[in-house]
């Protein structure tokens, strides 16, 4: 092979690394994976610990319970008998009991045999308190795992500050396909439990070191706007696909399957990552980020966060309350309680991809105002449907409505970074990604238990009101301030608009921080 030959899968990966667009793809299937895995659970969980755990159960104490029948004396097919009383023969056919040779009433099993067979059983799941007592025992384990991920995603901020990006989404790729290989072959609730929180680890890893990646990679905000939407749609198309496909491959083909299908697709996400990233390479950041707890204290950061907690809490109840409800009131199979939310990842898919771009010209602010509103309707409206038809409309309306809200939020995040702190990313999308899993854990662990007090339609009352009543909090982020550090440094680089922010800085009483001197020496 000539030199040249050998030289060109070598050009390839260098252009690939200096990409803007492959570092995207990345961060795309990083998301994709994530949340493929965090949905499929969804169908598969309630109705697998209802099956060995309540049906297990049950069946292994039924045949104590039943007595065995008088034995059968042995007939053919048709047999032809003579009657005595009436002098005449019958034709019976099949078996009859010694009691009823003994009682004559062979000619019974003739005149009514519709009324002599079984009942078809119901498609209703019985155990109507074990259902009960499973809302929170599902939604605990659906909750663990954003629990963890809300512990985790802090230090994880940090962590990226440190060592850059690369090697904590490689990271993020080893437990992700640890936690998939374990829910595969896990049988008990305790494995599926400890599953759960180890996908904690692995998401806060991936979805903190993607975000931040994009956003210092996207200095833009318009593009970056972009960039994100196309990112989260690769989080709605990991919800769209999640929940439908594990319920469809849990029923025909089994519970392992789904989850080693995801292992496999883990596994080419990671040599992906080998060859765009550089796992091995270590990048700090060349400027001191702003510290967790400032940005925290930040109202204008504090009223976003709270917009993507609440907006996705109402998704996040539903998740484990809605199967078993299905399951109690519709009497639905078991592929169609996955295929209920699909019609919110179809319309989740589209809204995040349609106002990444729309959001920056009709503003994020009014576009998350209208999203929080839309997905307090769309909640009151889930307890009205009557069968999985019913679902369509609410479902449908809360996808779109929450894409409005994460495509506008995520970009605004590091919008605020850049107008009043460092633009350093890591801290500011853990804080972000913390607020997403805050309504990934409160959302499923207090879910169930005001199910099993008051009923599901309350509870999609409660957390439908909780985000109508917060949309108008969202008015704030229309016209946020910069900080008086960050407007000097701003009126350097663009000096045709030192003179709208000269009398703000006469006015300037208290000396700057230790932060603010760092960031006027890097930015002259």
């Amino acid at each position: 092979m000539p030199p040249a030959a050998k030289r060109v899968p070598w050009r390839w990966l260098v252009a690939g690394r200096a990409s803007r667009r492959l570092v995207l793809v990345v961060v795309f299937v990083a998301l994709l994976l994530d949340n493929m895995l965090l949905t499929v659970v969804v169908p598969i969980v309630p109705t697998f610990l209802y099956t060995t755990e309540y049906e297990g159960t049950n069946s292994s104490v039924a045949p104590a319970q039943t007595e065995p029948a008088p034995p059968a004396l042995k007939a053919p097919p048709f047999s032809s008998m003579f009657s005595y009383f009436d002098n005449s023969t019958v034709t019976v056919s099949g078996s009859m009991s010694a009691m009823d040779l003994a009682n004559g009433t062979e000619s019974s099993h003739l005149p009514q045999p519709l009324a002599s067979s079984p009942p078809l059983p119901s498609s209703c799941p019985e155990g109507k308190e074990f259902l009960a007592k499973e809302n929170i025992r599902v939604g605990l384990l659906f909750a663990s795992k954003a629990l963890v991920q809300l512990v985790i995603n802090p230090s994880v901020g940090l962590l990226t500050n440190r060592i850059g990006y690369h090697i904590p989404m490689f990271i993020g790729f080893i437990i992700m396909f640890l936690s998939t290989v374990m829910f595969a072959f896990s049988g008990t609730y305790t494995l599926l439990f400890i599953a759960r929180a180890l996908q904690g680890i692995g998401s806060s890893f991936s979805s903190v070191a993607g975000l931040g990646m994009l956003a210092s990679v996207y200095t833009d905000d318009f593009e970056r706007g972009n960039a994100m939407g196309i990112a989260l749609g690769g989080l709605a198309l990991g919800v769209l696909i999640g929940a439908p496909f594990g319920s469809v491959m849990y029923a025909f083909v089994g519970k392992s399957s789904p989850f080693l299908v995801l292992a496999f697709l883990a596994l080419l996400d990671g040599a992906l990552q080998l060859c765009i990233l550089q796992p091995s390479k270590i990048s700090p950041e060349s400027t001191k980020g702003t510290p967790v707890f400032t940005l925290l204290r930040d109202p204008y950061i504090l009223v976003a966060a709270g917009a993507l907690c609440f907006s996705n809490m109402g998704v996040a109840m539903l998740e484990p309350t809605l199967p078993i409800w299905m399951m109690q009131t519709m009497c639905s199979p078991k592929w169609q309680l996955g295929m209920a939310f699909l019609p919110a990842s179809i319309s989740y898919l589209i809204g995040t991809n349609l106002f990444g771009i729309l959001a920056n010209k009709m503003g994020r602010w009014l576009c998350s105002l209208i999203g929080m509103a839309v997905v307090g309707i769309s909640l009151l409206c889930v307890p009205l449907a009557k069968n999985i038809y019913g679902l369509i409309g609410p479902n449908s309306g809360l996808g779109f409505a929450i894409g409005m809200v994460d495509s506008s939020m995520m970009p605004i995040m590091g919008y605020l970074v850049d107008l009043r702190h460092t633009s350093v990313y890591g801290n500011v999308y853990a804080i972000a990604d913390v607020a997403f899993c805050m309504g990934f854990a409160i959302g499923p662990s207090t879910g169930g238990v005001i199910v099993r007090a008051i009923g599901f339609p309350w509870l999609m009352i409660i957390i439908g009101v909780i985000n109508i009543a917060y949309a108008p909090l969202c008015w704030y982020l229309r016209n946020p301030p910069a900080k008086e550090e960050k407007i000097a440094i701003l009126s350097q680089e663009c000096p045709m608009q030192t003179k709208s922010y000269t009398t703000q800085k006469t006015l300037r009483d208290f000396p700057l921080t230790d932060d603010s001197d760092v960031e006027a020496e890097n930015a002259e």
